[in-house]
């Protein structure tokens, strides 16, 4: 369900703008984006895990106020960031 620590440290790196870099937004939406990913395979296993499912839905608000967040920032930095994690919106 959640992510090693080299995980989290590649994504910083790949993401952020330098290696320390973890809590920019962008980096922000790429570890959530990891975690929903993993949430989401163990919710096809286990279906009657309500609790997860609360959380794996918390997450994707909170990663969806983030996108808003970019792209009125910078829309450009929002398009290549979900072309990036191949998010649909």
């Amino acid at each position: 369900m959640s992510i090693t620590k080299e995980k989290t440290a590649e994504l910083v790196k790949r993401f952020g703008s330098n290696d320390k870099d973890s809590g920019s937004a962008a980096v922000q939406v790429a570890i959530l984006s990891e975690r929903i990913t993993n949430l989401t395979e163990h919710l096809k296993i286990h279906k009657k895990d309500f609790g997860s499912r609360r959380g794996l839905l918390m997450m994707v608000g909170q990663r969806r106020h983030l996108l808003d967040y970019i792209k009125s920032r910078k829309e450009s930095d929002y398009r290549e960031l979900i072309s990036t994690l191949g998010l649909r919106r």
